[in-house]
């Protein structure tokens, strides 16, 4: 079946082409991502659905996820789910009762395994004892905090605001809640920051809650993005303007570089391009994305992906909340694909790649023998390997040192020989 790309009405509430897709679908689910869209102030990088609420619309919004939970979960696989995913926007922005209804909703729907993730992104400023203490009741094991950067000229620079001493006061309170599995978000190759500074932020990242190896399992997991110039951002405009440079691109690959070597020496390993974790303490979620595995989404702008299909929510509050109550709990989707196995491969080597676990090398191979396409594929690996970027081993490709550093270019250059 050919790609297709479809925008369904988005006020019609005839049953929507995702909804056919989860009522026929028998495919086991065992992953859930929520988005809460409220944030307290837009950061100038962010491009994530997300906005300041002048309207106060909290309440309804937990409504109509609860409905939709509710709806969803009929979809789930059996008996419990492997993991639960809530981003943003700024989960923990969210009232405390409200987030005590929808913890409640979660456990009577969507029940978590016992050795299940449940992860929540925090922002330092918005961390309380109050709701860490709701969240671990709840089942909430893994907090994803934002820090960003520990220097407080580049956090003005990304307009996070933040203070950087928060980030340890807001650990310490999940910890003290019990939840003990905790991750940081840093940001590199921030308009003026040098490398030292980069170094620092990393070693102080690591140095919070005790450290690696501390009593209280310390910092477990760190996620390391190249500050990127996405579209219509206002780092983006600001950039146009001439408010500032970006960085150089070798100064960008220096940092990379000691990130690895860094974090390494504290045990931490690159177990995808951005993202380090002690052994075991990889984001369970986040490897379903990367394995291509299926999971659903709910609230406005969350992405699902089952039974090879791929559908977003749609990124508007309003027509979300509107589309819940219409249709008795799915919401209107944009941008639904159907099946199609070009590129559900050219998928696979665009995320598995990524991966240090890299890829099957039949498995890829005999898929790309039935688009007729096997000596293509094999002939862009034979020349990125010869360049320096792949290599092989126990018959499974991985990307070398230098092919991280090009990760996108290499995986787009494999999924050239498909089309």
């Amino acid at each position: 079946m050919s790609q297709e790309s479809i925008k369904l009405d988005l006020h019609s509430p005839r049953p929507g082409t995702a909804q056919r897709v989860l009522e026929s679908s028998l495919e086991p689910v065992k992953a859930l991502y929520i988005h809460v869209p409220f944030c307290f102030h837009k950061c100038h990088y962010c491009d994530f659905y997300s906005f300041v609420d002048s309207q106060d619309r909290q309440t309804p919004f937990v409504d109509r996820l609860i409905t939709e939970l509710e709806t969803l979960s009929r979809h789930a696989g059996r008996p419990t789910l492997d993991s639960i995913f809530v981003g943003g926007g700024t989960p923990t922005l969210l009232r405390p009762d409200l987030w005590v209804r929808v913890l409640r909703t979660l456990h009577e729907v969507f029940p978590l395994s016992h050795s299940g993730e449940f992860t929540v992104e925090c922002n330092p400023e918005t961390v309380t004892p109050e709701l860490m203490s709701i969240l671990a009741r709840g089942g909430v094991n893994r907090v994803s905090m934002g820090a960003q950067s520990f220097e407080s000229r580049h956090l003005k620079t990304l307009e996070r605001w933040h203070a950087p001493t928060s980030v340890e006061k807001a650990l310490g309170i999940a910890a003290a809640a019990g939840i003990s599995r905790r991750s940081i978000d840093l940001i590199y190759a921030i308009p003026g920051q040098t490398l030292e500074e980069w170094e620092n932020d990393l070693r102080r990242a690591l140095s919070l809650g005790g450290g690696i190896g501390s009593d209280d399992g310390g910092i477990e997991h760190l996620s390391c993005y190249a500050l990127t110039y996405e579209p219509n951002t206002a780092m983006t405009k600001r950039l146009g303007r001439g408010e500032f440079a970006a960085a150089p691109e070798e100064l960008e690959v220096l940092m990379y570089e000691r990130t690895v070597e860094i974090l390494r020496e504290f045990g931490l390993e690159r177990y995808e391009v951005s993202n380090f974790a002690r052994p075991g303490a990889e984001c369970r979620h986040n490897m379903a994305y990367w394995r291509q595995n299926q999971w659903l989404a709910a609230g406005p702008s969350a992405s699902a992906h089952l039974a090879g299909h791929r559908w977003k929510n749609v990124p508007r509050l309003t027509q979300w909340m509107d589309g819940i109550q219409e249709s008795g709990g799915y919401s209107p989707v944009v941008d639904l694909e159907t099946p199609d196995a070009t590129r559900a491969l050219s998928e696979v080597l665009m995320t598995g790649l990524r991966l240090s676990e890299g890829l099957d090398r039949d498995a890829i191979l005999d898929r790309a023998d039935l688009l007729g396409q096997r000596h293509q594929l094999q002939a862009r690996f034979d020349l990125q390997k010869k360049q320096g970027m792949l290599m092989e081993s126990d018959s499974r490709w991985y990307l070398t040192d230098r092919g991280y550093l090009f990760a996108d270019g290499v995986a787009s250059d494999l999924m050239s020989s498909l089309t």
